[in-house]
């Protein structure tokens, strides 16, 4: 199939060398698609049909047998050879059951080894007298090595993962899962899947993953290449709102002042403070006339304005058309006959451009943004009954600036430039964005994701219990409010794919006093696992540790307070030990990666090494928050976990 696009002779086929430029890189982008990946096989699954899907049951039509794969395959006459998993005939593969087999008879599934075909498993659904087992492949498959960045999970979605997957693009979806539930799987499937239904439409409006930091990116970054997909925007919500550079932070307190919805409101009564009534006429001269629009009638059409609640930007912009209308009513009347030039030509006439000038000056949403934060009035003025005196005081700048450039910005602060620019010019919607780890964003991060989206759908990830921002987010009815998506649709996984079922019960210790309503997941992996929780002396037994874990095949993770990261980077480096930084790709040579707690959330190694947990909760700003960033490093292991301490544990985690 890549040979055939590569031989596509286009140089008589475009009528101009922009077609041909445009044709040229769509034949570049289906080469890239149709790329080979190495130890990737092409089907992993078949289905045998008792009858042929769509036919009627009295037809007594023959049986048909597909294979399902990544990719849609077919052979040289054009005839499909491998079915791609998105399509309505591959869902039984993911749905079928022996109590609704959804008429299929056999579904097979096959095994791998390095892009080997190994092994394969039958089941025949609907066969009474078949006995019902768990898939050994299946089980293989979830417990494999964690080597490298994240792998797709087309040969393993489970049903309920499969209906959140197809479920359609005209409604917000929100994922809540508990560590190792597969829900970014299921949210870069979802994307996939929405891109096979509906390419064309998403083709225009575009797609957008967005993660909490750029190691997260790097480590999912593979899923949707290795389905075909190659369109799709990945970003952080920093990336989205980089107005200004980056350069400061703020103190817990004033971050989640600047993070609450209510700074919404006043920077919108700040930007409209600039809207001034007009205190006098207009008078537009044309040729030997004189036409003059009155004050109270200019009034008329700034209140209209107003009441319309459009964009700021497009209200200013609309300003001086409707005095330029107001004038060419008035020529009207008098026995002239203008046309749309002479409306124009007003609009543009130095009068009106001044008139628009005085009632709605243009305003620079990053000014507005610094004078809000270092001017005490201005933000007196307009968050008055929003934020009280202590609060405003929190976010105000110590020290005065010189302007723009020379502030030292901070995250909060780019979000609130954000919000400032949307009120003066809309933000460009997209088709369908995916947020993850979304537990960690502020009700003013929703807004920006949410304006990202105002036409088109999201997929909403993530796990209440692992909020570990002091803004983390309550509930996700709340979240979906500030998303601008109420109408979303909450669903939960609670079945663990991914932590050994000893690990997770122990983690699950502290869910009581981090997330009481939330259902512990539960582990339906048959392999238990490693698990010990050991007392150490000091640095070298926990790199001891390490290299004990290292004898096992694939990736082993040291996850370890922020503070304590330096200390065992260089009891590392005095053992002779390489270790990779979070992100970064493992090799044959070097497994292990030293993780700050504060990084580690949505990676996961085979094995983990987890130091000193009372270290990563003394390391957060209050105890919840620091026994919810334990939990999630609790939950990064695959196939094993050692606690290693020297200080007491956290009473939390006694059972």
């Amino acid at each position: 199939m890549r040979e055939d696009v590569e031989a596509l002779d286009i140089s008589d086929v475009t009528a101009n060398w922009v077609n041909a430029e445009v044709l040229a890189r769509q034949i570049d982008e289906r080469i890239k698609a149709l790329a080979d990946l190495s130890g990737t096989p092409l089907f992993f699954g078949r289905l045998d049909y008792l009858r042929a899907p769509g036919a009627d049951r009295a037809e007594g039509a023959a049986g048909e047998r597909f294979y399902i794969g990544r990719r849609h395959v077919h052979d040289a006459h054009g005839d499909p050879m491998v079915i791609d998993w998105r399509a309505p005939v591959s869902q039984p593969f993911y749905r079928a059951s022996r109590k609704d087999p959804l008429d299929v008879g056999l579904r097979r599934r096959f095994g791998y080894t390095g892009g080997d075909l190994t092994a394969y498993e039958d089941e025949h659904l609907s066969d009474p007298a078949e006995a019902d087992t768990t898939s050994k492949l299946l089980q293989q498959e979830i417990e494999r090595p964690r080597v490298g960045p994240m792998r797709d999970i087309v040969a393993t979605i489970q049903p309920e993962q499969d209906e959140i997957v197809r479920s359609g693009l005209g409604g917000t979806v929100c994922v809540q899962g508990g560590p190792g539930t597969g829900k970014t799987a299921v949210g870069l499937h979802r994307v996939a899947y929405l891109l096979y239904a509906h390419r064309e439409r998403l083709a225009r409006t575009g797609t957008l993953v967005i993660g909490p930091n750029r190691s997260f990116l790097h480590y999912i970054e593979q899923v949707l290449p290795a389905l075909g997909e190659l369109s799709v925007r990945q970003a952080t919500v920093d990336d989205l709102v980089a107005h200004v550079e980056v350069r400061g932070t703020d103190d817990a307190a004033a971050a989640v002042v600047k993070g609450d919805a209510r700074m919404a409101a006043v920077l919108r009564r700040a930007l409209y403070a600039h809207v001034t009534m007009p205190a006098e006429a207009v008078v537009v001269v044309r040729g030997s006339r004189r036409w003059r629009v009155p004050a109270y009638e200019l009034e008329e059409i700034v209140r209209e304005l107003l009441e319309r609640d459009i964009r700021y930007g497009a209200a200013r912009d609309a300003l001086p058309q409707r005095i330029a209308h107001a004038v060419l009513v008035r020529m009207e009347r008098a026995g002239e006959a203008p046309d749309d030039r002479v409306q124009d030509a007003v609009a543009r006439s130095g009068p009106v451009k001044a008139a628009v000038k005085a009632i709605w000056p243009a305003v620079d949403p990053v000014k507005l943004v610094l004078r809000l934060l270092t001017d005490a009035e201005f933000l007196a003025e307009h968050a008055r009954g929003l934020l009280d005196e202590d609060e405003q005081k929190t976010i105000l700048w110590d020290r005065p600036v010189r302007g723009v450039k020379s502030a030292r910005w901070s995250a909060a602060d780019a979000v609130l430039i954000d919000e400032a620019a949307d009120l003066i010019r809309r933000t460009q919607g997209l088709g369908h964005v995916v947020l993850d780890e979304a537990q960690d964003l502020s009700p003013m991060q929703y807004r920006a994701v949410g304006r990202r989206c105002t036409t088109g759908s999201a997929t909403v990830l993530g796990d209440l219990a692992q909020g570990t921002t002091p803004w983390a987010t309550r509930s996700w009815a709340e979240a979906l409010a500030h998303l601008g998506k109420p109408d979303g649709v909450v669903e939960e996984l609670t079945a663990g794919f991914r932590v050994p079922g000893e690990v997770i019960a122990y983690a699950s210790r502290l869910l009581p006093h981090i997330a009481p309503g939330l259902t512990p997941v539960a582990s339906v992996r048959e392999n238990p696992g490693l698990f010990e929780v050991r007392p150490v002396a000091g640095a070298a037994d926990v790199v001891a540790a390490c290299a004990e874990l290292l004898r096992h095949e694939g990736s082993t993770g040291l996850i370890a307070a922020d503070a304590r990261v330096p200390v065992l980077a260089e009891a590392l480096a005095a053992a002779g030990m390489p270790y990779l930084a979070p992100g970064e790709e493992t090799t044959r040579e070097t497994r292990l990666t030293l993780v700050p707690a504060s990084l580690a959330k949505g990676l996961e190694y085979d094995y983990v090494v987890l130091d000193e947990p009372r270290a990563v909760v003394d390391g957060e700003p209050d105890e919840r928050t620091g026994l919810r960033r334990l939990y999630v490093a609790l939950t990064r292991a695959v196939s094993g976990l050692i606690v290693a301490h020297s200080a007491p544990l956290p009473p939390q985690l006694a059972g």
